[in-house]
């Protein structure tokens, strides 16, 4: 019988290091990299007696701004044994948002690599922190940053002001083993272990306080829902620092003792190749990972046939890339919907489903929750079929924005509802659909039109790779609908076949106004696709063309 657990994520982890010590825990198959869990969890313990040299502790807020390199997990497992908060640092944040965040949260010691596409984050680093150049290590002091003792690189290069990895490893030879085991004695499964940035999708970022209960409970039900044991092998190539991958990933592997196979960066190839390889038997991803991996031109050199199940999540999926993720990688998609704030699981989808309940909803709530559909004006809950707000309450509402009592108080209502600003309805068998935002949907002339079901649709025409449906201003109806269209590669699709496509078909009020073929979408770090800029995309288009908005 499933029941909430109490373990902190040290408990966890020293749990697998005793029962299965010398099983794989953490691989990189890349290079070939193997941590079993006794090794992964000395490493931790050592970590944390380093993070504790340089002033680390209870309560203390330590960031980590690196791609999913092995050492991103040993100081998340450091933090938690000894009381501190892991601050997740977004790998695409440029100078203004590494400051904000920085100073929002109050970040004692900043944990960085090297860099990551067009930035480099050591250069960053001295930009924000000139100190770094003139104060001894650990007791640097900024006006700007008056929390902020430490910087780690997480490797072996030496910066002047920094610590690496190694030398802070051999700092813990200073720290008694007894002062650790006291250290641990002091943590609580909910005290908060992991602070997150909501990605920005809309307003400005705050911090997301979780709790080991909070996700590692999260983490187990997503597992359990999925029929994991410590049999498993979970592909990870979502980024760790989104709530994708450092919960619905790391945290089912955790409770559940699998293994995680991993990736620094998400590469199609290097998924197959891993995949094909490990015999992995679950991979998540968002839905544009997903196309990147069918579209590959080596995708048929690769046996997929290990693969069982995974989670297809991050942004709304569409039905007939889940139906071909399930005909050509043999494996069950589920998916999972919710939000940072709930940890971020709200409702899943079971292996067991049939495939219209896990193709075309999003399931039914996580257990121990209570989901709900409110009317966003009379807070009334719906009834079944209405559409109303997603609202959740249960073990996974986070404990709260950071220093942001206000923000909490507008999102987490007086009777402990959480509430997500998305649309959705509940069926007579209990499964919800997400239909849209509340500030996603188009108002055309009084008609109100959700873009999830214009994509659905535009999503069945032959040669629509993916697409993306947003409203452009109009100076007659206010808004109208613009459809933002990524080919199939050799696909020569023009704006008057995709508007015979829709004729009849539709109403006529949600054919696209306007259709623009484009590369690519606008994407936040996590692979959340950014619906607040096609507006303005859509109107630089139209410009560039000639085209008066109308």
């Amino acid at each position: 019988m499933l029941q909430l657990s109490e373990r902190t994520l040290g408990e966890w982890l020293e749990h697998w290091a005793e029962v299965t010590p010398d099983k794989e825990y953490i691989v990189y198959s890349d290079r070939n990299l193997r941590f079993t869990w006794s090794q992964f969890n000395r490493r931790v313990d050592n970590m944390a007696k380093g993070l504790m040299a340089i002033g680390v502790e209870k309560g203390t807020n330590v960031g980590i701004w690196a791609n999913n390199v092995p050492d991103w997990l040993t100081i998340l497992y450091a933090c938690a044994k000894i009381g501190a908060v892991a601050v997740t640092v977004n790998t695409n944040y440029k100078q203004a948002e590494l400051e904000y965040l920085c100073q929002n949260s109050d970040m004692h010691t900043l944990c960085i690599v090297n860099g990551e596409k067009d930035s480099n984050f050591v250069e960053m680093t001295y930009k924000m922190l000139p100190e770094l150049k003139t104060f001894s290590r650990g007791h640097m002091k900024s006006n700007k940053f008056p929390v902020m003792r430490n910087v780690v690189y997480i490797g072996q290069e030496k910066y002047r002001g920094m610590y690496n990895t190694s030398e802070l490893l051999l700092l813990g030879n200073n720290i008694d083993d007894e002062i650790l085991v006291e250290a641990k004695k002091k943590v609580s499964c909910h005290d908060t272990v992991n602070m997150q940035y909501t990605s920005g999708t809309t307003g400005f970022p705050k911090g997301v306080m979780l709790s080991h209960y909070n996700i590692t409970n999260n983490g187990y039900l997503t597992g359990e829902h999925m029929k994991f044991t410590d049999k498993d092998k979970l592909c990870v190539c979502v980024p760790l620092f989104h709530c994708f991958g450092v919960v619905l990933a790391t945290m089912n592997c955790l409770t559940h003792g699998c293994t995680q196979v991993m990736l620094e960066r998400f590469d199609p190839l290097l998924v197959l190749a891993s995949v094909h390889k490990e015999r992995c038997t679950a991979l998540y991803g968002v839905p544009t990972m997903f196309i990147a991996e069918l579209h590959h031109p080596m995708f048929d050199m690769f046996d997929l046939s290990s693969l069982r199940t995974g989670i297809m999540a991050g942004s709304l999926c569409p039905v007939e890339l889940m139906r071909q993720v399930e005909e050509k990688m043999f494996m069950k998609v589920t998916s999972v919907y919710g939000l940072t704030e709930a940890s971020p699981g709200m409702t899943h989808t079971r292996i067991d489903d049939s495939f219209d309940v896990r193709c075309k909803t999003v399931g039914y709530e996580f257990e121990f929750t209570e989901v709900k559909v409110l009317d966003p004006e009379t807070g009334e809950e719906c009834p079944v079929g209405v559409q109303g707000e997603m609202c959740n309450r249960g073990y996974n509402t986070m404990h709260g924005y950071y220093k942001n009592p206000q923000a909490t108080a507008e999102v987490i209502d007086k009777n402990g509802f959480l509430h997500t600003g998305d649309l959705g309805v509940k069926d007579e068998d209990g499964n919800f659909r997400i239909t849209g935002r509340i500030k996603d949907m188009i108002i055309r002339g009084g008609e109100n039109i959700y873009p999830r079901e214009i994509e659905e649709f535009l999503y069945q025409m032959p040669g629509v790779k993916d697409v993306q449906v947003a409203g452009i201003p109009s100076k007659r109806y206010g808004e109208v609908v613009g459809a933002f269209i990524i080919p199939h590669e050799g696909c020569d699709i023009k704006e008057f076949d995709v508007r015979e496509f829709c004729m009849g078909k539709i109403a006529r009020y949600k054919i696209p106004k306007y259709i623009f073929f484009v590369d690519s979408f606008p994407l936040t770090g996590s692979g959340k696709i950014q619906k607040f800029k096609f507006k303005d995309i859509g109107m630089e288009l139209c410009r560039q063309r000639g085209i008066e908005i109308v």
